[in-house]
């Protein structure tokens, strides 16, 4: 799969049957260089059974898994069908994989969760986006990140054209079509997709009367509605395409709080996925590594209030607690410990031992799935030099942090 949506990251966080074993590599893609692909796999997955055993792992629980593991070293397909990454996840009873578009570092982890963290920038608001598709005749909805663009399924509350969602009106107001003589409509957007040509219009209606736009307001309202199935535990950045008329009367509507101001103008229903994608990039891009930057200015703000810290022992219990605003986090770097939460006691240790979690990981997720925000950025890109730094959601007082050995 190319993305990996919130519900599949949430069955991996969830996974508590130990040991777990997960795997992040690059790939090939293409040519003679795909035989590199199941060398590295093979040279992986024997460093993480050596991983098992350096830290007392009972490797019998895996045995099943780890051959199924081993027989895709020589299938010749799976290979030759990758992304820019693979990443593979081991537990009892359990094997997944993900061909995934966001390159990764080679990195083989054992312990008693699965190690996540590399994946939070496929799915967090720093990266995922969703782009609705608007016309009366036909409406879709994709899910992308920086690298690729997906259709998704929209829920069945969604109306999928104007005509669909107006069915139960009063006859005599339904609206009749002809795709004859169509009005052109010009886009004026610099990120136009063109004009609309040969599109159904309304007999009798101009497409800015009174009478068509409550119409279209209603269909929107319904359309609205029922995405809020689909988003209503999202934060990721909406994005409209859609002639140049329809993008306010949709915006009017609107409750979903990350829908942005700029928007695709165009008729999109002939445009490949690909240009859509293109085109919405060039939108998010700037607003995202705003967003970005505005988070590092506040945590450096709010240094010295409680409210911002980079201490381990500050964010690892405000993780667990849902006390996290906005969390930023070094990419390849762990930090092994124990947190036990009836006693607030925090161990940290220099390496792994066994039943250690990685400390990072662990505050990634916790402060993912409750709502926060969370940057995995490379160490240059931390508000300070550190592998972590919080933004609480109010100060913290001293009482708070956990006791450390």
């Amino acid at each position: 799969m190319s993305l990996l949506s919130k519900a599949e990251f949430k069955n991996l966080v969830e996974e508590n049957r130990k040991p777990c074993i997960s795997i992040y590599m690059p790939a090939e893609k293409a040519g003679q260089s795909t035989r590199q692909n199941p060398i590295r796999f093979k040279n992986l997955l024997r460093e993480a059974e050596a991983n098992l055993d350096e830290r007392g792992f009972d490797k019998r629980a895996l045995d099943s898994q780890l051959q199924a593991a081993k027989e895709l070293i020589d299938d010749y397909n799976f290979w030759q069908h990758q992304d820019e990454s693979l990443a593979l996840f081991i537990a009892p009873e359990t094997l997944s994989y993900y061909r995934l578009p966001h390159s990764f570092e080679e990195l083989a982890v054992v312990g008693d969760r699965f190690q996540l963290k590399p994946l939070l920038p496929l799915i967090t608001r720093d990266s995922k986006f969703y782009l609705l598709t608007l016309a009366q005749n036909q409406l879709q909805m994709f899910e992308g990140s920086p690298y690729s663009i997906h259709k998704i399924d929209l829920p069945e509350e969604v109306p999928s054209s104007l005509a669909e969602a107006l069915k139960y009106e009063d006859p005599e107001k339904q609206l009749r079509f002809h795709s004859g003589d169509a009005a052109r409509t010009p886009t004026v957007s610099s990120r136009g997709l063109g004009t609309t040509d040969n599109k159904p219009i309304y007999h009798g209606q101009g497409v800015g009367t009174t009478d068509n736009k409550d119409e279209i307001q209603r269909y929107f309202q319904q359309v609205d509605k029922g995405l809020q199935t689909l988003l209503k535990e999202e934060n990721a950045p909406l994005v409209l395409a859609g002639v140049e008329y329809l993008l306010p009367i949709y915006r009017e509507v609107n409750s979903y709080p990350h829908l942005l101001e700029e928007g695709i103008s165009g008729n999109p229903e002939n445009v490949e996925p690909e240009e859509l994608h293109r085109q919405a990039w060039q939108i998010l891009q700037p607003y995202l590594q705003q967003a970005r930057q505005e988070a590092v200015s506040q945590y450096q703000q709010l240094v010295g209030t409680g409210q911002a810290s980079s201490q381990l022992e500050q964010i690892i219990p405000a993780a667990y607690y849902g006390q996290i605003d906005t969390l930023f986090v070094t990419t390849s770097v762990q930090h092994w410990g124990k947190f036990a939460p009836q006693t607030n006691h925090l161990e940290i240790h220099s390496q792994a031992e066994k039943d250690d979690v990685d400390l990072l990981n662990f505050a990634a997720i916790h402060t993912f799935l409750q709502g926060g925000t969370v940057y995995v950025v490379e160490a240059e890109q931390m508000p300070e030099e550190a592998p972590t730094a919080a933004i609480f959601r109010y100060p913290l007082t001293g009482s708070q942090a956990s006791q450390v050995t």
